[in-house]
């Protein structure tokens, strides 16, 4: 079976749990506790992969420093390895603010985990890789070209493209050249209507409107967003390939090719929602890896994302993730 390639970051997360709420200008808080654990979207996302026994690479960089040297330990224990040699810069760190309700702020402090050099992609084999997992935060960097120019030599490849909050900031050239790659895109509900209301002109809004509203039903349905579903389609027509929106408790919207509908969510113990998202996409494109359909791959990947929602941290221990009824 070819593997997975995932490409990206894996960072020590900095949990902080609060007293009750972030502090405003000049307010003091309380901390009720803090931990240190391996983190990183690229990393958070493989780990939800080999959750599903699908093959994949960590094509991770790992730098320096105590926060590089925390990383390579941890990645040891796991008997995981990164065929990049260590670069002479430090590694970074994220900083996880949880609030009392549950809800995750991140600082990031960006080192050498986020970029890539171009010699480096001759470490891989095209020909053992069905697909790839590529985020924002490495596109967004300088060397992001790196990864672009390396995926455009190789069109055969499957790009599941999660680029997050940062999809507004990254270069509207690079975002194109990433776009003609058809990938399959992945966001939650504020980035999709977020990066259409920038973007779409009056035009393309109508006729995402019209497109949207032949795609689905709003009968039976629970909980329906049209801005949201105007939004995806005007990212599917950028694309050609499939969008995937996370709604939280709503669960999950798709638009492929041959389908649009909603998913529904299940209901989860809100500890906190650290890693929900990428245990969302690498539970997708596991998934679809092992031959589901795009329904059943976004309903197996609400299940885990609600897992995860109720533990603390990004990763499910493998008897959390042996607990859930897909």
């Amino acid at each position: 079976m070819k593997k997975i390639l995932v490409i990206g970051s894996t960072v020590v997360d900095v949990i902080i749990t609060l007293e009750d709420h972030l502090p405003r200008t000049q307010e003091d808080v309380h901390v009720v506790r803090q931990k240190m654990s391996l983190g990183g979207c690229a990393y958070n996302t493989s780990d939800m992969i080999r959750h599903f026994g699908v093959p994949y690479t960590l094509f991770s960089p790992i730098g320096t420093g105590a926060y590089g040297d925390f990383v390579r330990t941890r990645l040891r224990e796991r008997n995981i390895d990164t065929p990049i040699p260590t670069p002479d810069q430090d590694n970074g760190c994220c900083y996880c603010f949880i609030e009392k309700g549950g809800e995750r702020t991140f600082i990031s402090y960006h080192g050498a985990e986020y970029r890539f050099r171009r010699e480096w992609f001759s470490l891989l084999n095209p020909e053992e890789i069905e697909s790839v997992y590529i985020c924002g935060l490495e596109i967004e960097e300088e060397t992001g070209i790196h990864i672009v120019e390396w995926l455009e030599a190789n069109p055969q490849l499957t790009v599941y493209f999660a680029p997050g909050p940062r999809i507004n900031r990254i270069s509207p050239d690079l975002l194109s050249r990433i776009f003609a790659l058809h990938p399959i895109l992945h966001l939650n509900e504020e980035e999709v209507c977020s990066y259409a209301a920038q973007h779409s002109s009056p035009e393309q809004e109508s006729q995402a409107q019209n497109a949207a509203a032949e795609t689905i039903s709003s009968s039976d349905l629970r909980y329906r967003n049209t801005e949201m579903e105007q939004a995806v389609q005007y990212l599917y027509g950028l694309t050609g390939n499939t969008v995937i929106v996370t709604l939280g408790r709503h669960g999950s919207y798709y638009q492929s090719d041959s389908a649009a509908e909603y998913v529904e969510g299940f209901p989860a113990q809100q500890t906190d929602t650290i890693g929900a998202g990428d245990s969302h996409i690498g539970a997708v494109i596991a998934c679809r890896h092992l031959g589901m359909s795009y329904r059943d791959a976004v309903r197996s990947a609400n299940l885990a994302a609600a897992k995860v929602v109720e533990t603390e941290g990004a990763q499910l221990s493998d008897e959390s993730f042996a607990e859930i009824s897909f």
